[in-house]
Formats: C-alpha cells, structure tokens, sequence
C-alpha cells in the first residue's frame, strides 16, 4: 500500500509549473533525438504486446477448428483494449502532470502525484471488477455474438477479471514513468509479460508437454498470468523508485488539491478514451450483426492493422511526453516543434504500414489461418480500406498524444464525439447493412448492404475528418496555454 508523508500536501508547497513564465531559452539543437529515445521503447513495447495477439490468432487458427474462436477472438480484442481504458482517466491526467512537474525540475511533486494516482487507481480496479463480474454476460450479449462465439467469449472475460489490478499497476505506472522520461521500464515490464503469455498460451492450446490441453481457456489463462506477472514488475519498479519516481508503502492519505488536479486534466481525457471505447463496441455489434464471417473476418483484419499502430502509439506517448516537459519548462516552441517532428515520423512509417496492407494484405491473413480461404479474401479486402487511411489515422493519433500531454483533452473529446457519434456509427450502418431500423418504432431505412467493407469505409471516412480537425486545433495554438 501507499502513505503520503505527513504535513501539508506537496502541490501546496511547491510552485506551479504552469506559472513559468519566463521566456524560451535556447532551443535544443536536435528534436529527434529525445523523440526516438522515447519512441523506440515504446514501439518494441507494443510490438512485443501485438506479438501475443498474433500469437493467439495462430493458435486459434490452426488449433481450435470453427469460425467461433475467430468470432471470439475479435470481440476479445477489444476487452484487452477496453481494459487498460478502465484507468485512462488516471493515467492521461497523471502523465500530463509528471511531465509538467518533472520539465520544471520538480521529481519530488511528480513522485506525489505517482502515489495519488496509484491511490485512485486501486477504487478503479476495484469498480472494474465488479463490473465484469455482474454485467459480463449481459456486455457479451449485447455485442451480438452468436451462441457458440458469445460462450467463449464469456469465458475469457471470467478469466480475465481477476488480473485487472495488475492491468492497473501496469497502466497508471508506466504512464506516470513515461511522464517523468522513462519509457524503459514498461518495456521490461512487457517483454516478461508477453515471454509468460506466449509460453503458457501455447502450452495450454497444444497441450505441449506436462501442460494440460485447455483449448480456448488456454489462451484466456496465458494473458491473465502474464498481466499479473507485468503489473508486480511495475510496482517492484516503483516500490524500489525509478527515475525520481517512488512509491512509499503504507495507506496514503487522500491529497485532494492533487486529485481535483488529476481530475481536471484527465476526467476529459478519460472521458474521451472510454466514449471511443464505447463508440466502438456499438461499432463492432453493427459488424457482428452481419454474421459469425463478417465478425471473423473483421477480428482478424484489426488484429492485423494492429500492426500499423504500432509507431502510432510509440509517436503518440513520445509527443505527449515531450509536449508536457516542454511546457512545464516554460518552452513551447519546443513543444510545437517536438509534436509535430512526432506527427510527420508517424505519417511516414504508417503509410509505409499501409502500402504493405494495401499489397500484402490477403497474404497476412492466411498466415494466422493455414490457407486461402473466404476469411482470408474478406479480411484482405479490409486491409485494402484501411490503407487508403494509414496517413489520417498517423495525424490523428500522434497529435491527439501531443494534445493531451499538454493538458489539453477537452478539445479532443469534442473531436471524438464528431467523428464517432456523428459520422463513424450512423455512417457504418448506412454502408453495412440492407435495412436500418428505426430506434422506438417498427420502421426501417434503406441501407447499401456492403457488409463488413462498409463498416471500414465509414472508419476511414471517420478518422479523415477528425485528423483535419486535431490538426486545426494543433496550428490554432491554443493548447501550449492549457493551465493543468
């Protein structure tokens, strides 16, 4: 546990980095350095946790017959990504101030607000697990899963839900080492976590050696085992103190002046995170709707485009950080140049990811499933839609970092709610199904009926429009003056 050292709170003491106000020093003389020290981490980070989703596609393509484990598989991708969502609100408001306390010279604030983050971090992993575990039926109900699929799926969420207090510790505490610098250590964290997955996944699938053969609990127990074992490293981490980083032990004392702060800063970004996640489980019940194919296909596909998000989030955690210091430090000119050095290293690589979906894509997908197949053919269709958004998708994912690491995620939020709500799901169920019906009545509208294709059109429409509108409020300017 966690104790706050008494006397009064640290933020009182100490004084605000936003009232810096002296003006830019010097430049550094290069921004890309200090992106790629940041970035690199975090893409082989994330690669190493995209090399366990692919890991369990093949398993579940070449060792569980049926087109329910594919089904399963990509409704349990967005579980994977809607739980670390849980602690987003905590995670965004506590990088963000890290980074401004840690840019001002000030690591023994931004070691308080690790230990107030980790404080609400524990009432959020507690609300995560009473939530799946009385609305987890009625979650995988309403994505529309036929029966088969729909039970395993249950299942893996059952499995799941007692790891997610490791999946917290992971979350808030790589977030708030990001913040002060160091991207290092969620990498090692993540490179046992994905050794221990991959290892007890395949043992469990294949029934390999001593290990019994569980099937599809395999793949469930491999994940949950590896989170817990990531989640302890952090916290040793920060137990032991990292980068000026330390957690004390002992029940802390509540600082409320930190947590209104905390709040302030992420309740809209978290807000944001989790009306994407939101947003896109209405947006993936419309594809499941389709059919057991339709949701195989669609699983599959994303798991592969997962692939292209991989410099996205690494450019995306890069400008966030250096974008928060900078700012702390009273230089935002150094933070303009650092995102936007971030956005266009984003653009290029993801576009080089898109011209290997838009060529290649078909070939990808009959790696994870043995042979060319209908999945196979649907699934590379997809990846051919989404190519054509790779460059949209980069901007709007690395300037949404940079955005919010300067505290800036109200504007975001209204941005996502644009796209989402007003663009992505309307426009899906135009393009994806025959027939709409109408909420609250016995109507229906016409639709075009292409199917899954149509929902990935509508996201690349989406993700255009809202790319052009974070980019128009990075130029405007108005989120270097964001106070936190």
């Amino acid at each position: 546990m966690l104790r706050v050292p008494s006397g009064k709170s640290l933020t009182q003491k100490a004084p605000d980095p936003d009232l810096n106000l002296n003006p830019d020093p010097p430049l550094p003389t290069g921004a890309l350095r200090p992106l790629f020290a940041l970035a690199l981490p975090v893409m082989a980070e994330e690669s190493l946790n995209l090399l366990v989703g692919y890991t369990d596609w093949y398993l579940a393509g070449h060792f569980l017959p049926g087109e329910e484990p594919k089904a399963a598989m990509g409704l349990m991708s967005y579980v994977l990504w809607i739980l670390p969502t849980l602690f987003s609100l905590i995670s965004i408001g506590a990088m963000a101030l890290v980074a401004r306390f840690v840019g001002a010279g000030m690591r023994k604030e931004a070691s308080h607000v690790v230990n107030q983050a980790m404080l609400l971090g524990i009432v959020a992993a507690g609300v995560g697990i009473v939530f799946f575990m009385a609305g987890g039926q009625w979650f995988v109900s309403a994505m529309q899963l036929r029966p088969e699929a729909a039970e395993l799926a249950l299942r893996y969420i059952r499995i799941m839900t007692p790891a997610i207090p490791a999946i917290m510790l992971e979350q808030i505490g790589s977030a708030c080492l990001r913040g002060s610098g160091d991207a290092v250590t969620g990498l090692i964290a993540r490179v046992v976590l994905n050794a221990v997955n991959m290892f007890l996944a395949t043992a469990f699938v294949t029934g390999w050696g001593p290990f019994p053969n569980l099937g599809w609990d395999g793949l469930a127990i491999g994940t949950a085992t590896g989170h817990m074992i990531g989640g302890l490293i952090i916290l040793g981490m920060l137990l032991r103190g990292r980068n000026g980083m330390q957690l004390t032990i002992g029940w802390p004392r509540p600082d409320w002046t930190t947590i209104r702060r905390l709040h302030r800063i992420g309740l809209p970004g978290g807000f944001d995170a989790t009306s994407v996640v939101v947003c896109h489980l209405i947006y993936v019940s419309i594809i499941n709707a389709l059919g057991t194919k339709a949701t195989a296909a669609h699983g599959l596909a994303l798991q592969i485009e997962a692939l292209a998000y991989l410099p996205g989030s690494a450019f995306h955690v890069a400008a966030a950080t250096l974008a928060g210091q900078a700012l702390g430090a009273g230089q935002p000119q150094r933070a303009v140049r650092s995102v936007t050095t971030a956005a266009i290293c984003g653009v290029v690589v993801m576009s080089l990811a898109g011209l290997l979906f838009y060529f290649a894509g078909e070939h990808l997908a009959q790696f994870f499933i043995g042979s060319p197949t209908e999945l196979t053919r649907h699934s590379g269709n997809l990846l051919k839609i989404v190519a054509c958004g790779c460059p949209a998708l980069a901007l709007l994912n690395v300037l949404t970092g940079g955005l919010r690491g300067s505290g800036d995620t109200r504007v975001p939020l209204a941005i996502t709610f644009i796209g989402l709500v007003g663009i992505r799901i309307p426009l899906a169920c135009f393009l994806a199904w025959d027939q709409i019906p109408l909420p609250f009545t016995e109507g229906t509208l016409s639709g075009l009926g292409f199917g899954v294709e149509g929902a990935w059109l509508a996201m690349v429409i989406d993700a255009s429009v809202r790319s052009q509108l974070v980019l128009w409020r990075f130029w405007q300017g108005g989120w270097t003056k964001v106070k936190v």
